[in-house]
């Protein structure tokens, strides 16, 4: 640990965002030192998307089951309406969970990936093997303005996708990763 600046370790033994971070936002040189990587949460833009599309989808299924056939057979029936509200409440703490669970860091040769609530994903790609870093966002997205950062690399089951970030935040992790990869490249 490097004395004279201020370490700010959260519970989980992370290192905080207090960590020396450069103008764009990536880790300095004085943290970069062996030091553990600095985590970046998604921002909670994507959990308001997914939240509000769970409300949409099941509200209006929970008012067809309950609506039709309260209508057609009798009041009673209206409790058809229950398994899709109840399943719009279980998905609501799930939606949280998942959206907590997403985070990256960028490191000196790679980038990793961490997900999962119940199976945790740690995904590690290095920055010579990528070969396309795209940014996509469609309707929904663009809606809630997040995009997503989609690393493709010579491995066809690479799964290195992160969801929901600011369309800024994308377009700098692009170029950032992009540079990184064709200097990590030329070296190989």
């Amino acid at each position: 640990m490097e004395t004279g600046s201020p370490q700010d370790t959260g519970p989980a033994g992370t290192q905080g965002a207090a960590k020396t971070l450069d103008a764009a936002g990536t880790q300095g040189a004085a943290g970069a030192a062996g030091d553990g990587p600095v985590w970046i949460a998604l921002p909670p833009g994507l959990r308001k998307m997914r939240r509000l599309l769970l409300v949409v989808w099941l509200g209006l299924i929970s008012l067809a089951a309950g609506l039709v056939p309260g209508l057609l057979v009798g009041p009673a029936w209206a409790a058809f309406a229950l398994p899709p509200l109840a399943l719009m409440v279980w998905g609501w703490v799930m939606i949280g969970r998942n959206w907590r669970s997403w985070r990256y860091a960028e490191r000196a040769d790679d980038l990793l990936i961490s997900r999962g609530v119940l199976w945790r994903e740690e995904t590690v790609v290095p920055y010579g093997r990528m070969q396309l870093v795209e940014v996509t966002s469609g309707p929904v997205e663009r809606h809630f303005g997040l995009a997503s950062v989609q690393l493709h690399t010579a491995a066809a089951a690479t799964d290195a996708t992160i969801p929901g970030l600011d369309p800024a935040e994308a377009e700098r992790l692009r170029d950032r990763l992009t540079e990184l990869g064709e200097a990590r490249s030329a070296g190989l």
